[in-house]
């Protein structure tokens, strides 16, 4: 009887030491566990972000005349935009040549179904042929107002005059983008070619056009605000 009580005792004590080595397993299973759901929580870039549709409704600016494709506005800022983590499928809607009115009038084909944002460069043909600046806001209103109804996000990207059609000119064709900005609620970039316009080195031999290295000043300039821009949208996604 001894010998079974001892064996019986031994067996008591392994139960024992062997539930208090779970016990403190499952205390420590409980501190780790919150610990791991509060890190994944707070670690969503393990998770790929879905890259944002965008259009860059513009003229020969952004349509990147005189430049390879990837030399152009749409391609540097999508790279730009790539080195800081920022995903986003681009597409070059600008047409060389094109007033406001034309894009105004191929809105619909060139924004397509999906698209999330568009950057609207559009205004200097206006501005370099005198186009009344009546003329100008209208077309400029229509494309906010439809790419409004469609639940597109718009930075707008503004123009100045030359200085060839005198000052009231000047006056009511620069007013055009700020007070657009106001009334409809997007953001504004002032002047598209800040930096750049007028600088020779920056521009092709007509003047007017940038070179290679005026499209990445313009890139790095107007950087900031895009990524601002990504962000509310990003932001309303989630």
């Amino acid at each position: 009887m001894a010998r079974s009580y001892g064996t019986s005792a031994a067996r008591v004590e392994g139960l024992k030491r062997m539930f208090a080595h779970i016990r403190v397993l499952i205390m420590a299973l409980m501190t780790l566990v919150p610990a791991l759901a509060q890190a994944q929580t707070q670690s969503p870039t393990n998770v790929p972000a879905k890259p944002v549709k965008m259009v860059v409704l513009g003229d020969s600016l952004s349509a990147g005349f005189g430049l390879s494709a990837q030399a152009a506005f749409p391609a540097r800022l999508q790279k730009a935009l790539a080195d800081k983590g920022i995903k986003v499928d681009m597409i070059n809607a600008g047409v060389s040549g094109d007033t406001t009115s034309g894009g105004r009038d191929r809105l619909d084909w060139s924004v397509p179904d999906g698209t999330e944002a568009v950057i609207v460069e559009l205004g200097a043909n206006d501005a370099l042929r005198g186009i009344d600046p009546a003329v100008t806001r209208a077309a400029l209103t229509d494309i906010l107002t439809r790419l409004k109804a469609r639940n597109i996000a718009v930075l707008l990207c503004g123009m100045l005059a030359p200085p060839n059609y005198g000052s009231e000119y000047a006056a009511r064709f620069n007013a055009i983008y700020p007070e657009l900005s106001k009334s409809f609620g997007v953001p504004l970039y002032p002047f598209f070619l800040e930096g750049v316009a007028a600088e020779a080195k920056l521009n092709q031999a007509d003047g007017i056009h940038p070179t290679p290295e005026g499209v990445d000043l313009i890139v790095k300039n107007i950087l900031p605000t895009v990524e601002a821009f990504i962000g509310t949208i990003s932001g309303q996604r989630s």
